[in-house]
């Protein structure tokens, strides 16, 4: 009987070594301080802040709008009205709009993201709408004086291919309610408003 019972205690041992080694195995190792500090950059980049809870307050929610472009600095500008539904993606980390309107007489949407970059330090925005195939994309700042965002970037004139057009914008918020963004394109040297939208918090 003595006998017995060891050989069955000493298979009950050998069968619950691999899973005690498949215990140890997966067991995840202790981190460098290189890894640990590695791991703390990481999480400060994604982590989001005052900066994005400060986006989120001023431009989340529906928004009417009235657009006015210019095709020609001289010439009166065309008027348009439209709604941007602006909410909250990823966490709080952007802030996604989507805007339906009309365009030069045309049907006219478009998709776009801002945000706030930790690594960088810089606001960015992204633009992509049903006039073009491409993606716009700027960087910018944040005034509290004048409170205003202000962006920079760079479009290809589709006009004259290989042709780079520096653009100037700015989202300057009135109040809760209002906000003002204009459009700035340099051609030929000389700086003209191309495009500006007042929003108003729909009700």
């Amino acid at each position: 009987m003595k006998i017995r019972h060891l050989a069955a205690l000493s298979l009950g041992l050998l069968m619950a070594m691999p899973a005690f080694a498949q215990d140890k195995a997966t067991a995840p190792p202790q981190m460098s301080p290189e890894q640990k500090a590695m791991m703390e950059a990481w999480q400060k980049a994604a982590t989001p802040g005052e900066r994005h809870k400060q986006l989120i307050s001023e431009f989340e929610g529906t928004w009417n709008t009235k657009m006015s472009s210019w095709m020609d600095p001289s010439a009166p500008p065309s008027m348009e009205t439209g709604k941007s539904v602006n909410t909250t993606v990823l966490g709080g980390r952007q802030l996604r709009m989507d805007y339906s309107g009309q365009y030069m007489g045309q049907p006219f949407q478009g998709l776009g993201y801002i945000g706030f970059d930790n690594v960088t330090g810089k606001y960015f925005s992204t633009w992509s709408d049903n006039m073009s195939t491409g993606l716009f994309v700027s960087e910018g700042d944040y005034d509290p004086a004048s409170k205003s965002y202000s962006y920079r970037a760079q479009m290809h004139d589709p006009m004259k291919p290989g042709t780079i057009v520096p653009v100037r914008q700015t989202m300057r918020i009135v109040d809760k309610d209002h906000a003002v963004f204009e459009m700035y394109e340099t051609r030929d040297g000389k700086e003209n408003k191309s495009m500006q939208i007042e929003y108003t918090r729909a009700k």
